[in-house]
């Protein structure tokens, strides 16, 4: 039995081995090939320039930072509260019955091809930003145009892609509240509303912080999506309407065909990337640590 015990350790080892190198070989990959550029061409200069422009050598990155930022704050906008909400309704108010039948659609979501709510994105979406939203915008601003591949698109599909991250974690987070936390608030007379809201929320808001920021490591890192609904225009956007170019959108959009040093340089934004998904991973986990032990 032992001699098992031992051969299983073994695997699981290896497994553990293989994980860590791998993620290492793929940073030390990246930064070989992207570093030298951003070194070259100047740390500064390639993350605030705003003209994107590989065939003039010109190589400002600032544009698709501003398109990857914009896209995700709007995706978390509309789908943080959506998300939360939906998992506090799940996990403390709908009945069980109720339950089994929602679940499975969120995880359903969760299962569902990028490249297929991309083209929801650009058959509804699209269309509808354009025939609808659109002509309310241009009651406010006469001048406003959009062709629909927008931020505001692409803020709309990735607040849908990133609700089974957010409401997953959320509701177990919630269900993780010890059951005396609610029976005690209830029993000191707050009715429901106020025991969740007061009482059971605060409590899980480790778990719901972690949800918001993977779910946020979700919307940065997405790819096909993103390319078909936001334009792929690499210029620094004036609204919500206006066309962007993403970081992971011009990475696979430009790469099949990019020269020696165009190609350096996108490794260098897949860099900007890498850094900032770093970020929000080690946020997540300092955050779920941090009000752990608070």
């Amino acid at each position: 039995m032992k001699k098992y015990e031992k051969a299983i350790e073994m695997i699981l080892f290896i497994s553990a081995t293989i994980a860590t190198l791998s993620v290492f070989l793929i940073t030390f990959f990246i930064f070989k090939e992207g570093l030298p550029i951003l070194l070259e061409y100047g740390i500064l200069n390639f993350v605030f320039g705003a003209n994107w422009a590989p065939t003039n050598g010109s190589y400002g990155a600032l544009p698709m930072i501003i398109g990857s930022v914009s896209v995700t704050v709007g995706a978390l906008i509309i789908g943080v509260p959506m998300g939360i909400a939906c998992a506090i309704f799940l996990a403390e108010i709908a009945p069980t019955p109720l339950v089994k039948l929602f679940k499975p659609a969120v995880e359903l979501l969760a299962g569902i091809p990028s490249v297929v709510y991309g083209f929801f994105g650009l058959s509804v979406i699209v269309p509808m930003i354009r025939t609808y939203i659109l002509p309310i915008a241009q009651k406010f601003n006469s001048d406003a145009f959009t062709t629909g591949y927008s931020i505001l698109g692409g803020a709309i599909i990735l607040a849908v892609m990133i609700l089974p991250t957010i409401i997953n974690i959320s509701e177990n987070s919630i269900r993780a509240v010890p059951n005396e936390y609610k029976q005690g608030s209830l029993a000191l007379g707050a009715s429901q509303f106020d025991t969740i809201s007061k009482v059971i929320v605060p409590a899980a808001k480790s778990g719901i912080i972690t949800s918001v920021v993977l779910g946020m490591g979700r919307a940065v890192g997405e790819t096909m999506a993103v390319i078909l609904i936001t334009g792929n225009m690499p210029k620094i956007p004036g609204s919500p309407l206006d066309s962007v170019a993403t970081m992971t959108g011009t990475i696979a959009m430009e790469m099949g065909y990019a020269s020696p040093m165009h190609q350096r340089a996108l490794f260098a934004t897949g860099i900007i990337l890498f850094v900032f998904i770093m970020l929000l991973n080690v946020t997540a986990t300092f955050t779920t640590r941090k009000l752990g032990r608070g």
